[in-house]
């Protein structure tokens, strides 16, 4: 290995699978030598046992599509107040002098703290996932895509200038094509974030979601349900995750991302 140097597709699908099979490996060793007392920490087959056994008779897949409904909603609503302000910001200063102190203030405070509030104003609905969702990702949203849009280099907009754009040419044809890619790299990463606020959301006050399976399988000391509700959150992860970078790799093909 030499510092930045890249591998090819295969040999990385290879070593990402490699990982994967070491840690169960891992667990399988751990759970089966008897090193950790099975209540606290259920066995890979047990793990699979049980997962199948909430999806045939418990009614999983609805909870899991209520938890990627409540991420996609709470989401959207975030990336559609979020960018058109962040480029705003990015693009003029004034914008950005006049939100920016609010905008850092706020993305420090977090969204599990205003569960008590929504849950109040919102009650324990679907209306208060959505806050949180919105809350925890539409300030950390705006900061990125401020800081993308202002980061562009300054001698294509004055060849811009020169060329004769106008204010509106140079942020529709010159700043946002620049941040593009940037940007839709921020929203990849914060749809990752979502995922940690809906199961927070979850677990207080609902009766649906991967969030409620995972608080009602503590009361019975299910560790095996608990665990594949888990990994069901990675598995849903890692699929948008990719499906993020390949329309992003569509969509900018200029982007070296």
């Amino acid at each position: 290995m030499k510092p930045l140097e890249p591998v090819s597709a295969t040999a990385r699908v290879v070593l990402g699978i490699a990982f994967f099979v070491i840690f169960f490996a891992a667990w399988a060793a751990i759970t089966f030598g008897g090193l950790v007392p099975r209540i606290f920490l259920a066995d890979p087959v047990t793990m699979v046992r049980e997962g199948w056994n909430l999806i045939t008779n418990h009614g999983f897949l609805v909870d899991i599509g209520v938890t990627v409904w409540r991420v996609v909603g709470g989401f959207v609503l975030a990336a559609l107040i979020a960018v058109p302000l962040g480029l705003a910001m990015g693009a003029y200063k004034p914008v950005e002098a006049f939100f920016e102190p609010f905008v850092s203030f706020a993305r420090y405070l977090p969204a599990s703290a205003f569960i008590p509030l929504f849950i109040l104003w919102a009650g324990v609905g679907e209306k208060q996932k959505l806050l949180v969702i919105f809350v925890g990702s539409v300030f950390q949203i705006v900061l990125m895509v401020a800081v993308a849009v202002g980061s562009i280099r300054r001698d294509l907009v004055e060849a811009a200038l020169t060329l004769g754009a106008r204010d509106a040419g140079i942020v529709g044809r010159v700043m946002v094509p620049y941040a593009a890619p940037q940007i839709a790299e921020i929203l990849r990463l914060v749809l990752g974030w979502a995922w940690t606020y809906v199961i927070v959301a979850e677990l207080i006050g609902s009766s649906s979601g991967i969030g409620h399976m995972i608080i009602e399988s503590q009361a019975l000391l299910a560790t095996g349900q608990m665990i594949f509700g888990i990994i069901i959150i990675g598995v849903i992860g890692l699929i948008s995750d990719f499906l993020f970078k390949a329309v992003n790799q569509k969509l900018f093909p200029w982007s070296t991302i």
